[in-house]
């Protein structure tokens, strides 16, 4: 499977466990691993034939600006479902999301989750 990479989307926003990081934000790294077939796109040079990055730049932008979560797992999960939704052409999607500051104690460079999802298929 070809795959697209998306890496190190920072946005700062206002996500968290913690009331502290609802108040006062900090930044999130979002990278993306997109599977899909590249065959038709690396064949006929069409935008179409593939899956826009910008385009999925600005949906990522725009759900980790969004309402707050608790968890980077649901981050990530509504990042998935989304691109799940606008692009067919996406079988799998591996979604890693990073906290460089969260507020615990202790000596380490960052936090951060990879969740994987896979197009559901309904046979019939």
């Amino acid at each position: 499977m070809d795959k697209i990479h998306i890496n190190g989307i920072k946005i700062y926003a206002y996500h968290g466990a913690i009331q502290e990081e609802r108040v006062l934000g900090q930044y999130f790294i979002t990278d993306l691993v997109l599977h899909t077939d590249l065959t038709a796109a690396s064949k006929t040079d069409d935008l179409s034939a593939t899956v826009h990055y910008g385009e999925v730049y600005n949906i990522v932008e725009e759900i980790v600006k969004g309402e707050p979560v608790s968890l980077l797992e649901r981050l990530a999960g509504k990042i998935n479902t989304e691109l799940f939704d606008r692009y067919d052409k996406i079988i799998e999607i591996e979604t890693t999301i990073t906290k460089p500051n969260p507020p615990i104690d202790g000596n380490y460079d960052s936090v951060a989750i990879t969740l994987h999802g896979k197009r559901e298929t309904s046979w019939q």
